[in-house]
């Protein structure tokens, strides 16, 4: 066996059957250390001294070059894609502690727009060029049927920066391509939504429900969306249990609450009849509304609606619970006690500490409610929960 310098560290040895093999030499704490960069032709003498500089620089940075190279190695063969690292992200991040609204959703946009192109790049070496040509179509509208996205755009560009950062905070990939990247180089943000129906709109949608207009399903869940200013999801998933009807009160479950938090809501006297038809009718279903349908099914046919009912302006479902809390705000409504009702999460320092659920004022404020909406209907009528009570 013959050795051979070539200064720097790099040596060179040759067996007695001429095989070559560059070694960088070095030594730490006193020791003699020796790593194998690789073997001639595989590896030419160029290569090999990049290799020597590369181990020096890792050496002069207090790394032990063996130890730095293993690891370099092991991530060069092995790298983290753009799909795995925006998976990384939803599962253990927007899944699990549930701080991405409709993780579902978002899964969605990346299949459409993002893992087809780019999903099987190496994270890494990826640049903004190659991002940019996702964000484009969709901005552009350039999939076939697909109308331009601007909006769309900002929101897939806001959730992969989100994504980004939470893997290289946990150190699972690394990328600050889309750091500079603002919304607005490659869309728009969404328009902040005041739309609430007028008293006429919400007088011509109760009396449509009332004259069981519209099918069986959105009738009732319209009403009480109405009623309780609740989110969708919260009255489409609601389940039998939660509703107590001996202490009347209705209980959110966390894993059906946006904020991941318990809410209750008292069940105001009027509505009593109609909730207990509803549970007598879907007892065996184990949902309030008998079924438990799509996000996608219900917004669409809630998005119909103000159609059916000649409206000019559209509103959605979503304007109901905004009309809920303005209305009750109107009416004189403790402002905390309106932000308890529609679900949302207390902040600051009183979010540490105050954990009332304001039952009391609660359910006076949802009793004056529903004499509001009785009246607005007819003052003689009093048709609200009767009519609805059946369930039928």
């Amino acid at each position: 066996m013959e050795e051979l310098t070539d200064g720097k560290g790099l040596g060179v040895r040759i067996s007695k059957t001429g095989h070559i093999k560059f070694q960088f030499r070095y030594k730490i704490k006193g020791k003699s250390k020796r790593i194998d960069l690789g073997s001639y032709p595989d590896l030419s003498l160029k290569q090999a001294r990049d290799h020597t500089q590369e181990c020096r620089a890792w050496l002069a940075n207090g790394s032990d070059p063996k130890i730095a190279r293993a690891m370099a190695f092991d991530k060069s063969f092995t790298p983290i894609t753009i799909e795995e690292a925006l998976e990384y992200w939803i599962e253990n991040y927007a899944r699990q502690k549930r701080k991405a609204k409709g993780f579902k959703s978002v899964r969605a946009q990346f299949n459409k727009h993002i893992y087809p192109y780019i999903g099987h790049f190496d994270l890494e070496k990826t640049d903004m060029s190659h991002w940019l040509v996702c964000f484009d179509r969709i901005c552009n509208g350039i999939e076939e049927r697909q109308k331009p996205g601007a909006v769309a755009a900002g929101q897939v560009l806001q959730n992969c920066k989100q994504a980004l950062k939470f893997c290289r905070v946990r150190r699972y990939a690394i990328s600050h391509e889309l750091d500079d990247l603002e919304i607005g180089f490659v869309g728009k943000k969404a328009n902040k939504k005041d739309r609430i129906l007028s008293t006429s709109e919400l007088r011509d949608l109760l009396l449509s429900i009332n004259q069981r207009k519209g099918s069986w399903y959105m009738r009732h869940i319209c009403l009480l969306l109405i009623i309780f200013g609740a989110r969708t999801q919260e009255i489409r998933r609601s389940t039998v249990e939660e509703w107590d009807l001996v202490n009347q009160l209705w209980t959110v479950p966390k894993e059906h609450s946006k904020n991941g938090a318990k809410i209750i809501r008292p069940i105001p006297p009027q509505v009593m009849p109609l909730i207990k038809a509803l549970l007598k009718r879907n007892a065996k279903t184990g949902y309030l509304l008998g079924e438990l349908r799509s996000d996608c099914s219900v917004s669409g046919s809630g998005g119909r609606i103000y159609q059916q009912l000649n409206h000019n302006d559209k509103w959605t479902l979503h304007d109901l619970r905004r009309t809920f809390s303005t209305k009750l705000n109107d009416l004189d409504v403790e402002d905390r006690v309106v932000e308890v009702l529609v679900g949302h999460a207390i902040t600051g320092s009183e979010g540490h500490y105050n954990y009332s659920r304001y039952l009391n004022k609660s359910a006076k404020a949802l009793d004056m409610w529903c004499d509001w909406l009785e009246h607005l209907v007819s003052p003689i009528d009093n048709v609200v929960e009767i009519e609805m009570a059946k369930a039928s």
